[in-house]
């Protein structure tokens, strides 16, 4: 679920495709698959120019805590007995 992304396009067509300025990455190469807290390219704003940089990224999670967390469905058939 969580390596949907790929990056199979060199650094020069990302750099033409968002008209990037300036560039921090160094050399990138084809990424399969981009996963959580692995560094990745990422293009974003700086001021009136673009740049390209590595970043490390993560989902978020909402932490509950475990008195207040609801049951999982599977804990609610065993429950109500339904199918599933």
């Amino acid at each position: 679920m969580y390596n949907l992304y790929s990056i199979t396009t060199n650094q020069a067509a990302i750099i033409a495709l968002f008209r990037v300025i300036n560039r921090y990455v160094g050399n990138l190469p084809p990424m399969p698959g981009v996963f959580p807290d692995y560094p990745a390219p990422v293009v974003r704003s700086a001021g009136d120019e673009r740049e390209l940089i590595t970043m490390r990224w993560r989902l978020l999670t909402r932490r509950v805590p475990a008195g207040r967390r609801s049951p999982t469905s599977a804990t609610r058939r065993r429950r109500t007995g339904a199918a599933g």
